[in-house]
């Protein structure tokens, strides 16, 4: 960003009313889509910053926080163009509203799309605080220097705070053009602070959905088809109702949804979209809830999935992938290429479905009155919540007010909106507000899953050793497609990110998808398709380099090559960056001690990302034991992430996307049997414990490139990093996910 770049007036709001000593700037976030000074009315900003007469500068933060710190970010931004003192500046979580644009978290996109925003809305106003310093000294503006939020006259070191200027400034012009701070300047972005939420967090004062509680509010439990798309046939609540304390037990209705993120859905698309409805518990307590809901009799519909299981889902997908798919992306003749290559690499991978399992199970408190709906909701999409009640409730949108609270995790589970909709339609037939409350069952059997994927992948070699051809056809259901109807594919992600390579690099490649087409429900799961798309494609790199004789990182180096690929034909389609690619490549190799022998049954595995605007490398070092069971010692990350907001807060999104992304790769598999799905918790759908946690360092390379995010990135890498270090230390290749611990025995 150019510090250069014009503002004009429209991009904020100044208010100053008589008798306010308070400076609001207001800023643009994406997501904006209507220009009130157009039609002639008053411009709402969707997003504010304000500056009160005792100093105290508060930051409205549109975004969702589950974790991953969005809320420091974004005021170290802020901080830093305006010079405050960090210690004044507070965060306010925004209840939803229009104003405030794209209020959706998801995509590691909060601080790379709030950088510029918050840097120009902070630096304005700092801007009109000096020239109300200026004014009120009569001196020339270049005697004025700003720091923690006040304005010093140089020559005489007179001083006046932000809250003695705030009136005054309130009452300037906004300036149409101001530059921005050079990075060599920055004394707070970069530098390691506290999250400004921890210490609340820490002792139990932050306030997460789950924690809501309103005056004369009532709990319910939700019993749900437990078969793929089953329904209510009827129901007995007499045995429910004889429980102490229920006091209602009341159908949930099946409602149609609309698409999550306001998508146009065409007619007759054959969405699968639905909320199935059952049968919901209201008492006075939790507890008395799920013992009314265990005393329920309900008979089931079974619905169209219930013959469905696992194993003939991956039945179907090996078959698919033998025969001819959707193309979706064609360079050269790749058939004719692998059909004369010198050396053919042919392999297959399988990845199970996956369930979220955020630590705060799906909930969400309600209160409908009066064509009214009020909720507290941890939700990552207060916007596609909010189409989703007045939808269901049949309100309009002005009626409808969202609280947005912490969320105890998300990985896009809480992208979705069925809670929040269940939430309301039990409260409105209750008549009273209610918390409707999901057990842990409940989350792992009812969740949005990631699709299960198989993948045919084949390669071609010439005398030289050279990549001549890369055929890959990917099998799975598909997540846009249960949302928007039809057969989308989910392949994503950018170079080397998804299913591709660097244009360029090899002259002749073919994707291809084909539809596995089930009743079971798909969600984005924590760096979606890039998850399972990844790890074939970085997994069958190192075969094609076994194949070829060569080191896996040199047959990287050759697959990024050093031609730079030609721009997309929009904004989201940059082009990887061969020269950051290879700089954390060459990066990662240095600092885990590459090539250097290690004992018997001990391996290095290496893989490759660039995806979300950062570029990593991860390296996994990984122990075999005889019985086949799989330690990770050490994984070293290295990463170009842009402009670093806050160390701190990186190194810790790599130390938990990696914990996410074994979690997966060591134990997660959602399996199904007639239609249900049989994990429960954690005792059947195992987490990572601390002891099988690996050493992580991470190595953050100094950038001053636009942010890129690093929420989902960690993620896809350690699986095939994991499984080129098994095959480095056991010379077996594992190419299933969970990592099977009798096939490492037997080898």
């Amino acid at each position: 960003m150019s510090s250069s770049t014009p503002f004009t007036r429209r991009d904020f709001l100044k208010t100053g009313a008589a008798g306010s000593a308070s400076l609001v700037v207001g800023f643009y976030l994406p997501g904006i889509v209507s220009d009130a000074s157009a039609t002639g009315k008053a411009f709402a900003p969707n997003a504010f910053v304000e500056i009160d007469s005792s100093g105290e500068i508060r930051i409205w933060v549109a975004r969702s926080e589950m974790g991953q710190g969005p809320r420091t970010a974004m005021t170290m931004i802020l901080a830093e163009e305006l010079d405050a003192d960090w210690s004044h500046v507070k965060v306010v979580q925004a209840d939803f509203d229009a104003k405030y644009g794209d209020m959706t978290t998801g995509g590691s996109a909060s601080v790379r799309s709030s950088w510029d925003p918050l840097r120009k809305a902070g630096r304005t106003a700092r801007d009109m605080l000096v020239t109300a310093a200026q004014q009120t000294w009569n001196v020339p503006r270049s005697e004025c220097a700003t720091h923690d939020s006040a304005v010093i006259h140089t020559k005489s070191h007179r001083r006046l705070t932000y809250a003695a200027l705030a009136a005054k400034a309130s009452a300037i012009p906004v300036p149409k053009d101001v530059p921005l701070k050079d990075a060599k300047d920055y004394r707070i972005v970069g530098t390691r602070r506290e999250r400004v939420d921890g210490s609340f967090i820490v002792i139990g004062e932050a306030h997460y959905g789950i924690d809501t509680k309103l005056p004369g509010m009532l709990y319910a439990v939700v019993s749900r088809p437990p078969t793929l798309g089953g329904r209510v046939k009827k129901f007995d609540p007499a045995s429910a109702q004889n429980v102490e304390g229920v006091r209602h037990v009341v159908e949930v209705p099946v409602v149609e949804m609309p698409p999550l993120f306001g998508e146009e859905r065409a007619a007759n698309s054959g969405h699968q979209h639905y909320l199935w409805g059952g049968v919901a518990v209201v008492a006075d307590t939790t507890y008395q809830a799920i013992a009314g809901r265990r005393a329920l009799t309900v008979e089931w519909d079974q619905g169209a999935g219930a013959e469905e299981s696992t194993e003939k889902h991956r039945a179907r997908c090996a078959e698919l992938v033998k025969g001819t798919g959707k193309e979706l992306r064609k360079i050269g003749d790749p058939n004719a290429a692998l059909a004369s290559a010198t050396k053919k690499v042919e392999a297959e991978y399988e990845l199970p479905y996956l369930a979220h399992t955020p630590m705060e199970p799906p909930n969400c408190t309600a209160s409908v009155r009066d064509g009214k709906c009020e909720i507290w909701a941890p939700t990552q999409n207060a916007p596609g919540m909010a189409a989703a009640l007045a939808n269901a409730l049949n309100i309009p949108a002005s009626a409808i007010t969202i609280h947005v609270t912490l969320l105890g995790g998300g990985f896009g589970r809480r992208l979705n909106i069925d809670y929040g909709v269940e939430a309301a339609l039990v409260a409105r037939a209750a008549g009273a507000p209610v918390k409707v409350f999901w057990t842990r069952e409940d989350d792992v059997r009812h969740d949005y899953y990631r699709p299960m994927s198989h993948h045919r992948l084949r390669a071609g070699l010439d005398a030289q050793n050279q990549v001549t051809s890369w055929l890959h056809h990917v099998a799975a259901p598909t997540t846009d497609g249960f949302y928007l109807g039809g057969d989308i594919p989910d392949t994503g992600g950018t170079e080397l990110a998804g299913t591709g390579l660097p244009a360029g690099t090899v002259p002749n490649s073919l994707l291809e998808a084909s539809f596995l087409h089930t009743a079971l429900p798909r969600g984005y799961w924590r760096s979606v398709d890039v998850s399972w798309n990844h790890f074939a494609v970085e997994s069958f790199i190192d075969e094609v380099a076994h194949a070829a004789g060569a080191d896996p990182v040199e047959m990287r180096r050759q697959l990024i090559g050093t031609k730079q690929p030609p721009a997309g034909k929009s904004e989201d389609e940059k082009p990887v960056d061969v020269n950051r690619l290879r700089a954390v490549l060459d990066l990662a190799v240095k600092e885990s001690d590459w090539g250097t022998q290690l004992p018997k049954g001990r391996g290095r595995g290496i893989a490759l990302l660039y995806s979300w605007g950062t570029y990593i490398a991860q390296v996994a070092d990984v122990t075999v034991a005889k019985d086949g069971s799989v330690r990770v010692n050490r994984v070293v990350v290295a990463l170009d992430c842009g402009q670093v907001i806050n160390p701190d807060m990186v190194a810790a999104q790599m130390e938990g996307g990696i914990c996410f992304g074994l979690t997966a790769a060591l134990y997660g598999d959602v399996t199904m049997e007639n239609g249900q799905v049989q994990q429960s918790n954690f005792n059947n759908y195992q987490m990572l414990r601390i002891g099988g946690m690996p050493r992580i360092e991470v190595h953050i390379m100094p950038s001053h490139e636009a942010p890129g995010g690093v929420g989902e990135p960690p993620v896809p890498s350690i699986a095939p990093a994991v499984a080129n270090a098994i095959f480095a230390a056991t010379g077996k290749r594992l190419r299933r996910l969970p990592f099977q611990s009798e096939e490492l025995a037997q080898a």
